[in-house]
């Protein structure tokens, strides 16, 4: 009998090899698991990043990152990457000094968004947002573009769950930043 050979686990490092640098994927306990994407999530992704990045050029606030920026800060899975659909990082925690292009971004985030594409499963969402939170990150906006809304999940516990009515912020993370949530959803020429 032939026993069958179990692959090495991948590193952060053997996704930064592969092409595009493993872009499409993150890697999960060891293990290569490929993200599901939409032309709709990924266009209301960069509704976010559009939004966050407008916010945080006029205050100076900080670091606003794209869909497929890669983040290895999880205590719970070293040698896990995950990548957010926008994220920020205030220039507090991350100076100018010491920002680094190349590899893995090794600081959690303030704030991420996650937006969900039509073959997302529950449990690995719900994973995702432990995982952001157990890293550190104070607000993960978890954005429904079938359902037009945003469950706002902070590491304090706090929680909201936005409609199309209602105003998206960032509370303490961004003081000051906010944006109707219906904005996030409006296709292009639609008033």
């Amino acid at each position: 009998m032939n026993a069958i050979a179990t692959p090495p686990a991948l590193t952060p490092e053997d996704l930064l090899l592969m092409p595009d640098e493993g872009q499409g994927y993150e890697l999960v306990q060891g293990k290569l698991r490929e993200l599901h994407m939409s032309k709709e999530s990924s266009r209301i992704g960069g509704e976010v990043f559009f939004h966050l990045r407008l916010f945080c050029r006029q205050m100076q606030a900080g670091w606003v990152f794209p869909e497929g920026t890669s983040y290895r800060c999880f205590p719970n899975d070293p040698q896990g990457t995950r990548r957010a659909d926008a994220s920020f990082i205030s220039t507090s925690r991350m100076p100018v000094e010491t920002y680094e292009d190349e590899g893995h971004i090794t600081l959690a985030p303030d704030l991420v968004a996650e937006v969900i594409s039509p073959n997302d499963l529950a449990q690995e969402v719900e994973e995702k947002i432990e995982d952001w939170l157990g890293a550190g990150v104070k607000i993960v906006w978890v954005v429904n573009p079938e359902q037009h809304t945003i469950r706002v999940i902070r590491k304090d516990g706090g929680y909201a769950f936005l409609r199309m009515g209602d105003t998206l912020t960032a509370e303490d993370v961004l003081p000051g930043f906010s944006c109707p949530v219906a904005e996030l959803f409006k296709k292009p020429g639609a008033v």
